[in-house]
This record gives C-alpha cells, sequence and structure tokens, in this order.
C-alpha cells in the first residue's frame, strides 16, 4: 500500500491564456515512487525490479516538474513581456492617433487660412480694381474736358486770328488809301509873312553875332 501524502498542487497554462490556470491536484510525489510500501503476495513482481523501475520514474517526474515549473516561469515573463508590448503597442497607437489627429487638425486650420488670405487677397484685389476702374473713369472725363476746353480754345483762337487778320487787311486797305490820297492832293501855298518871317530869322542872327 503506497503512503499516505498530503496532494501536490501544480499550475498549468494554455498558452496565450489570460485567465488564472486551473488547479490540478497530483495524488502522487516523487518521494513516493522513491519509497514504495507495497503488500508482499506469492507469484508478484521481482521488488529489486519495481524500485529501480520507480526510481527511475521517479527522476522522470521530478525532471518534468523541474521543467513545467522553468516553462511555467518563461510562461510568467513572456506574459509580462506580452503585456508590455501590448501597452506599448497601446501607447503608439494611442499616440498615432494623436498625430493624425493633431495633423489633421493642423491641415484643416492651414486650409481654413489660406481660404481666408486668398479670400482677403481678392477682396483688396477687387478695392484696388474698383479704385483703378474709378480713377480711369476721371481721369478719360478730365481727357474729355481737356479735348473740349482745347477745342474751345482752338476755336477762340482760330476766331481771333480771323479777327486779327480783318483788321489787318482793313488797316492795309486803309493805309493804301491814304497814301493815295497824299500822292494826289496838291501841296498848299505858305502864306506870305511866314516867308518874311523865316528870312528875317537869320538876319536877327547875325545881328546878335
Amino acid at each position: 500500500m503506497m503512503a499516505e501524502r498530503p496532494p501536490v498542487s501544480t499550475n498549468v497554462t494554455a498558452a496565450g491564456a489570460g485567465s488564472p490556470p486551473p488547479e490540478r491536484v497530483m495524488r502522487i510525489a516523487p518521494l513516493d515512487l522513491r519509497q514504495p510500501r507495497f503488500r508482499t503476495a506469492l507469484r508478484g513482481f521481482d521488488r529489486t525490479e519495481v524500485v529501480a523501475f520507480l526510481t527511475e520514474a521517479a527522476a522522470d517526474y521530478e525532471q518534468a516538474l523541474r521543467e513545467l515549473d522553468r516553462l511555467r516561469q518563461d510562461l510568467v515573463r513572456t506574459e509580462a513581456l506580452l503585456t508590455e508590448h501590448r501597452e506599448r503597442e497601446a501607447n503608439l497607437r494611442n499616440t498615432l492617433l494623436t498625430a493624425q489627429r493633431l495633423a489633421d487638425e493642423i491641415k484643416e486650420s492651414a486650409q481654413t487660412e489660406a481660404k481666408l488670405i486668398v479670400r482677403e487677397a481678392q477682396g483688396r484685389a477687387d478695392l484696388l480694381l474698383q479704385k483703378a476702374q474709378v480713377r480711369l473713369e476721371e481721369v478719360e472725363r478730365d481727357i474729355n474736358e481737356l479735348r473740349l476746353r482745347r477745342r474751345d480754345v482752338e476755336g477762340t483762337l482760330e476766331s481771333t486770328i480771323q479777327a486779327l487778320r480783318r483788321a489787318l487787311d482793313f488797316i492795309r486797305e486803309q493805309d493804301t488809301s491814304d497814301e493815295k490820297l497824299l500822292l494826289h492832293r496838291p501841296r498848299p501855298a505858305e502864306p506870305a509873312a511866314n516867308v518874311a518871317r523865316d528870312a528875317s530869322v537869320p538876319r536877327r542872327a547875325d545881328e546878335r553875332s
């Protein structure tokens, strides 16, 4: 009969399982295999062979338990690394989402600002165009007014020149008529008293000398 030993519990976890591993109760310990106690009977197995087999089985069993512990520790470390990587992945994803959102906001803000700049530039261009159009109309009115004034001045000058020319022609005609009259008019005789007075003037001068 085997010696009664307290049950040994081991945790068996499936790879990648996130929940705690289920409890498994092991009823036989390696010590039970190394120190077996059986009742003797006729025509039973060789005790030496049985003990050797159980000793070898206990060694393999202990090796399996140590390997199980090592795998369990590796699993714990792997799960810790996996959790860390998942946290890093979540942080990286959140960072990427934040960066994408910021990029979208910056892009939208830049587009809005560009639209405002274009709208302001178009407004200024329209205002400048209106001012230029008004100034062009004023210049055209001034040019038309100057043309009208030039025509008036030219007409006035032309009328003045014609009037002066007619006056000059009239004066020339008058001068020609006066010259013709002087040529045909006889010379008037001088009075005798004037002749005698002119003759006595040198004589009085001689007397003074």
